[in-house]
């Protein structure tokens, strides 16, 4: 296989992350994107009880098991298989289930904290932040965690305020500065997702006509 190229997608809970990645899929040949979600590689808890999982901060670099991760987008870089992790929200912690994944010539690591690790960091090419408004994102999980995961309103803002807001501002928005592209307005951004679309099919390796 011809070189990997690794792109780094962070930004706040909400932002449109997602969003984003689908785009880049989408512009790119069937089949060419791998994408390793950082949701995937919260520690494993399997030896803590209910109630320490529970208090564990989900939204906190040291909730993540980095040291798998590297390993894994490593092995992926040099053209091997990997079984990446799948995690539970409801249990607050890993399922026995891995989903298979093989190296493609694109991997997008998507997460809150993508570009909160420096080892991690010096392995993309290319790192983005999608930008959006605080509020804006506020009203995303409130959508999202009344609908995927069973909280209420109050519950969600109560969350939101005292500790999705000030892990953002601690951990998340200082690393929009090691961004190489910051994407303001997340997924509704049309003409900023075009052009970093274009700009990594023009990383691409000229298809060889046969």
């Amino acid at each position: 296989m011809n070189k990997i190229t690794i792109i780094g997608i962070a930004g706040g809970t909400g932002s449109g992350k997602t969003t984003v990645v689908k785009k880049i899929v989408e512009a790119l040949p069937p089949h060419y994107v791998a994408v390793v979600p950082l949701d995937s590689y919260y520690n494993d808890t399997t030896h803590l009880t209910d109630e320490e999982r529970k208090a564990i901060n989900f939204d906190h670099p040291d909730a993540f098991d980095w040291k798998l991760l590297i390993k894994q987008v490593n092995e992926l870089r040099q053209g091997h298989d990997i079984e990446q992790p799948t995690y539970s929200y409801i249990l607050s912690n890993r399922l026995p289930e891995t989903i298979h994944v093989e190296p493609k010539p694109v991997i997008v690591i998507e997460g809150i904290m993508t570009l909160c690790n420096k080892k991690l960091r010096d392995m993309m090419d290319l790192k983005i932040f999608v930008d959006t408004d605080p509020d804006e994102r506020l009203i995303r999980n409130i959508q999202r965690d009344t609908i995927d995961r069973g909280r209420t309103v109050s519950m969600v803002v109560d969350r939101y305020l005292k500790v999705l807001k000030p892990m953002h501002e601690q951990f998340i928005e200082p690393t929009k500065r090691y961004a190489d592209i910051i994407i303001p307005q997340g997924g509704e951004n049309v003409k900023g997702i075009g052009i970093l679309c274009k700009y990594i099919e023009g990383l691409m390796p000229e298809e060889k006509n046969v």
